[in-house]
């Protein structure tokens, strides 16, 4: 699969002018994230898109789908994907709809992704010093609707979300 330029699905521009490769790769990971709402799971979504645009594998967060306790939307991704060389991986990026976990900021380290594109981080501000500590470069597009999923879920199942994020429940 190779990105198409088709970003209709994106409802808001971010707050910087992000890259077309960026915007492209995003929405991959939106559709996931919807995919997961819809299936009454977390609604993050990832996709590991090598750069020369082709899409090695997408995924979401399906911890309440298969009552597991570890697979959030990068390790998803990451399973879909197989394995693959580290030299394959150092040439991609993984868009993520929501700033990761320390779980899945250490796996994108250990699996040497250079290049992590984040929907959002007003949600919750995951482990992107993990990532910054190990010189990937971040790039935080701040859209509204990867923001908007997160926060209508969060509403609905505050303590699903806590349990995802290793919060205890009142």
């Amino acid at each position: 699969m190779v990105l198409k330029p088709d970003v209709a699905d994106i409802a808001t521009q971010p707050s910087r002018r992000p890259q077309q490769f960026d915007l492209l790769g995003m929405q991959h990971a939106i559709n996931e994230a919807k995919a997961s709402f819809e299936a009454g799971g977390i609604p993050i979504g990832a996709a590991l898109i090598r750069d020369d645009g082709h899409v090695l594998a997408v995924g979401h967060n399906q911890r309440v789908q298969e009552d597991s306790a570890t697979l959030h939307a990068e390790i998803d991704c990451l399973e879909n994907a197989g394995r693959l060389p580290a030299a394959e991986l150092a040439r991609c990026t993984m868009f993520t709809t929501l700033s990761p976990c320390p779980m899945c900021a250490g796996a994108c380290v250990l699996f040497n992704i250079r290049r992590v594109v984040i929907g959002e981080n007003r949600t919750f501000l995951g482990a992107e010093w993990v990532l910054r500590d190990r010189r990937v470069e971040i790039v935080n597009l701040d859209l509204v609707e990867p923001r908007n999923l997160m926060l209508a879920f969060i509403e609905k199942s505050p303590e699903i979300w806590n349990e995802d994020i290793g919060e205890p429940t009142a």
